[in-house]
């Protein structure tokens, strides 16, 4: 089984929306059902639990949690489970025989390797997760379904937007899946090791790797449980201590020496990520200079 009905991209069809929803659901279990529509439940704050199946693997459930959301394909049995509270965003489409001017699914496929790549995805479902964009094309798209002065040939270009996104994601989150992805994430740790001492961005890092800023955020998180910019400031902070326990270069001077340009802004880094101010820390380790007093 695959995510979209292939017929799509023999003939010249078009995404067509059966049915959207917002819904904040409380302490709930869905019986399970089918529906004739792909479906995309994306969860906007709280969490839940989408269960489906039977299928060749057996039954399958994913917990999901704000900034994720699930792509079914149609007719696949499944429930949600909200032990709690959970607030989604649900959109439901299939495809029909294209009208008017604007492109086919296959058309734009033809043009958009990862829409064509997300069309033949092998499996009946994707859990994604991606905070912005994709809710930000769900809520724009349903946003003019909503309007009553709303205009059919934006629905088809929203949708179609929508999937684009989607398929974009979908890509960078294989990508992100293969060994060259850790390749990345150590390269670009080792460019901040080496460049700490300098004022860095999170583009400047990214350029190193010659990789997109947010797509660098996103494998770098998913390898180290940590954004880059965190990294690189628990990283300095590591230095900072060393300097402080073992030289006696001036608390006042630190800052530079790991590549922080405001002293009061080092300070108060180091305070957070010690708990302790950069004088009192040094003072723990008997290393204190008259200039630090």
């Amino acid at each position: 089984m695959s995510l979209f009905p292939q017929r799509i991209m023999t003939g010249r069809f078009r995404p067509v929306v059966t049915a959207y929803y917002f819904k904040e659901w409380r302490g709930y279990e869905m019986d399970d059902h089918t529906h004739p529509s792909m479906e995309i439940m994306y969860v906007i704050s709280g969490a839940c639990r989408v269960e489906f199946g039977p299928g060749t693997d057996g039954r399958r459930a994913y917990g999901l949690k704000k900034g994720e959301f699930i792509f079914l394909n149609a007719a696949v049995p499944h429930r949600l489970v909200v032990p709690e509270t959970c607030r989604m965003l649900n959109l439901e489409f299939r495809f029909a025989e294209r009208s008017g001017g604007l492109p086919s699914i296959n058309e734009l496929a033809a043009e958009d390797p990862a829409l064509a790549s997300l069309i033949a995805c092998p499996r009946d479902h994707l859990v994604l997760r991606e905070p912005h964009d994709i809710y930000n094309a769900l809520k724009a798209l349903v946003l003019e379904l909503d309007n009553p002065d709303g205009r059919e040939p934006l629905v088809q270009i929203l949708l179609s937007e929508l999937l684009l996104r989607i398929a974009a994601l979908h890509k960078e989150s294989e990508a992100a899946d293969e060994p060259g992805a850790e390749r990345y994430v150590r390269q670009a740790a080792a460019f901040m090791h080496e460049h700490y001492d300098r004022p860095l961005r999170i583009a400047d890092i990214a350029a190193s790797v010659n990789l997109h800023p947010v797509y660098l955020q996103r494998i770098f998180k998913r390898s180290t449980g940590q954004s880059v910019m965190g990294y690189l400031t628990a990283f300095r902070m590591e230095k900072a201590k060393m300097l402080l326990r073992q030289t006696d270069i001036p608390v006042a001077d630190i800052a530079d020496y790991v590549g922080i340009g405001s002293r009061q802004y080092f300070h108060d880094l180091f305070k957070k990520h010690a708990g302790m101010t950069p004088a009192a820390y040094r003072r723990s380790f008997g290393t204190e200079r008259y200039s630090d007093i």
